[in-house]
């Protein structure tokens, strides 16, 4: 056979090996797309946070001042913000509360994936305005509009938790056992912060009536000049959840491998206590656990 014959065979041969490979391509792209799209979807989050803060007669200028300001330190604390980028980011709303009708929103839902949108969160919490200074402590209505705000969150996360601060008990409205009733709070745990010191009214109150669900725990702070600290200590354990146990003993500071090894105790199972029982804690616990 000639050459001159022999080319257009050569060009129809080059095409349709051309044309199989761009199929094959494009049928492996295909299948892959749909197996993506068929497996489950994944959580857009690790974790959902509403954060409700006391603003009720008890809480003085300069200690609304403390509470305010100690949030956004904690929120923009340099081991708090390595945590938010270990699980991926959270999400994050804040709101003060006090009388039955009292909430004020400080910061509404944000995304806080890394340290510009923590130092941002925090900037918006310094400059939120004080709403109320005269009302009572009305902490179940306090939770109904946590677990409403909840229900507001842009995204669906894999846990979702409230945090109650306050330094009393309930004296207005409902308390929390009628909003736990009322409310939707299914796949939520609600934990708590109280500004008394650990053996008081306000601390057996929250660890009695406040907290609920799996891993539950009252965070206490002596004082409102301790409220930033025992604040950061609290969002360590709350952004962590599960993911504590794969902590590296060797770069992380020892309050992020003390607040992992507390929540070892309620959530990890023994395959993967084991891992974390490597670690060698020796920082005090200042919280008290359902």
């Amino acid at each position: 056979m000639s050459g001159r014959r022999l080319q257009p065979l050569m060009s129809r041969r080059r095409f349709f090996l051309r044309e199989r490979g761009v199929m094959g391509w494009l049928q492996r792209v295909l299948t892959v797309t749909f197996l993506l799209g068929c497996a489950p979807q994944a959580h857009a989050c690790s974790l959902s946070l509403v954060l409700a803060m006391d603003g009720s007669a008890s809480v003085d200028a300069q200690e609304h001042a403390l509470q305010i300001n100690g949030l956004a330190d904690a929120l923009r604390d340099p081991e708090v913000v390595q945590a938010i980028i270990a699980v991926g980011g959270i999400w994050v709303t804040s709101f003060e509360w006090s009388g039955r009708y009292k909430q004020l929103e400080q910061l509404g839902w944000k995304h806080l994936w890394d340290n510009a949108s923590a130092n941002e969160a925090a900037e918006i919490l310094r400059r939120a305005p004080r709403g109320y200074t005269e009302f009572p402590t009305a902490i179940g209505y306090a939770l109904g509009h946590a677990a409403v705000r909840m229900q507001q969150a842009p995204r669906r996360c894999a846990r979702k938790v409230i945090d109650v601060a306050g330094d009393g008990i309930n004296n207005d409205g409902f308390g929390p056992e009628s909003a736990y009733k009322a409310f939707n709070f299914e796949g939520v745990t609600v934990n708590g912060l109280v500004i008394s010191g650990a053996d008081t009214p306000a601390a057996r109150y929250y660890s009695a009536k406040v907290i609920r669900g799996p891993g539950a725990f009252v965070e206490v702070a002596a004082t409102y000049d301790d409220y930033a600290v025992a604040m950061k200590r609290k969002l360590l354990r709350e952004i962590f959840g599960n993911g504590y146990a794969a902590l590296d003993e060797d770069t992380a500071s020892p309050e992020m491998l003390f607040a992992g090894s507390r929540i070892v105790q309620d959530h990890v199972p023994p395959s993967r206590a084991l891992q974390a029982s490597r670690l060698r804690l020796s920082l005090p616990s200042s919280s008290n656990e359902r």
